[in-house]
């Protein structure tokens, strides 16, 4: 239980602050190195933990306030961070006694003037894609009480809207170069997704002589986009067509060799031709 525990709170934390820094970059119209901040809050979670602390991270409102009211380097943070430091060990007694509905009014007016309301004016604009994904998340977040599952659920729907955009980025062409001649042009990227729209490029029952599949402008990502080329060159080939594959980049030729289907689909006679 503490694992998965410790995991959701490290993916809401990198979340919030990858947020905050895009934010503060449009603001400032600056660069921040997310790497680094992600090392800095790693390391200084791990750091507090073994005092006993909890687990924190960057904050859109206070940090959209901080840079509100002039602050643009460390010192600004590192102010703030001692003043909180010093209300808690020194005021505590004070603090405790502010109203909850106080604080409660105030984290009101920093959602509001954080919050980016143009999503909502300009949802008409936008792709429905980006606002199905904006609405699931607030939806599953809302009904979890759990900012985690929240991010998760909007990131699986995002990864599957993406995978369908994609899918239809591969274009298979063909050429007649002679009668008994046929030439496949394939572009795009070929992975798991449109491996079926790549098959679906090829005319699997006219069998010439000889068939050239020019694979110059492809990239071939995965196990489903070889077996799919795979696939295309043995069906040819048991009609009785002669296939070669040529201008195979080197990452693609690789692939074909690391799974073991190369010499099925040519490359032992010479058929599978990476480029150069």
């Amino acid at each position: 239980m503490i694992l998965p525990t410790a995991l959701a709170i490290s993916l809401v934390g990198l979340m919030e602050t990858f947020l905050t820094q895009d934010i503060l970059d449009d603001i400032t119209d600056s660069s921040s190195q997310k790497n680094a901040e992600a090392r800095g809050q790693g390391i200084g979670n791990i750091v507090s933990s073994l005092f006993g602390g909890m687990a924190g991270c960057a904050l859109v409102g206070q940090s959209v306030m901080n840079v509100g009211y002039g602050g643009r380097t460390r010192l600004s943070t590192l102010t703030s961070g001692v003043a909180l430091l010093a209300m808690i060990l020194l005021a505590s007694q004070w603090v405790n006694q502010i109203p909850m509905a106080t604080l409660v009014g105030v984290m009101i007016m920093i959602a509001i003037n954080t919050a980016n309301w143009g999503s909502i004016s300009g949802i008409r604009r936008i792709p429905k894609s980006d606002t199905a994904v904006m609405l699931l998340t607030v939806v599953v977040t809302v009904l979890t009480h759990n900012l985690a599952v929240g991010l998760l659920s909007g990131v699986a729907l995002a990864g599957i809207l993406f995978s369908r955009k994609v899918a239809k980025v591969i274009e298979v062409s063909s050429e007649e170069l002679a009668p008994d001649h046929r030439l496949y042009r394939v572009r795009g990227q070929l992975f798991f997704v449109n491996s079926i729209y790549f098959r679906q490029g090829f005319e699997l029952h006219e069998h010439p002589a000889r068939i050239t599949i020019d694979m110059a402008e492809a990239h071939i990502w995965d196990q489903s986009g070889v077996t799919a080329l795979d696939q295309v060159i043995r069906r040819l080939k048991l009609a009785g067509s002669s296939v070669e594959v040529v201008n195979l980049n080197a990452e693609s030729t690789n692939l074909f060799a690391r799974i073991g289907v190369a010499e099925e689909a040519g490359g032992r006679g010479g058929e599978l031709a990476a480029g150069h």
